[in-house]
């Protein structure tokens, strides 16, 4: 009989997404360029970026356990910080389809669920 693998730890699940997110930011930076406010002075494209490398920064913090409580905190921060660039991703599209104003309006929500469990890896990982 063989045994099915257990799920990835909370950690593994929060470290991965914000790793492959970083990534995607580096080598994709034209639909991550769009989502930026454009109130927010400098280029899209260094916003692109620099939250890139936050990513991964946090990935990696949440990755390793001696730095996974501070970076699991640290994510719920960028969580938080990122929202406006959801807001801004639903105020454009707006006038799109409806599957992609789904795509826009559904992201909004699902933000809290992504900090709780930030804050879940922090609590767990003392």
């Amino acid at each position: 009989m063989t045994r099915s693998p257990a799920p990835p730890a909370p950690a593994a699940v929060l470290a991965g997404g914000l790793l492959t997110m970083g990534v995607l930011h580096g080598v994709a930076p034209r639909p991550f360029d769009t989502l930026v406010p454009p109130w927010l002075p400098g280029s899209p494209r260094l916003w692109t970026y620099a939250s890139g490398v936050a990513e991964l920064a946090v990935g990696a913090a949440v990755a390793v356990p001696r730095t996974r409580r501070l970076g699991a905190l640290a994510a719920a921060a960028l969580f938080v910080a990122v929202f406006p660039a959801n807001v801004q991703m639903a105020w454009d599209w707006r006038r799109r389809s409806w599957p992609w104003r789904a795509v826009a309006y559904g992201r909004l929500p699902l933000q809290a669920p992504m900090i709780a469990h930030a804050l879940r890896v922090h609590r767990g990982a003392g």
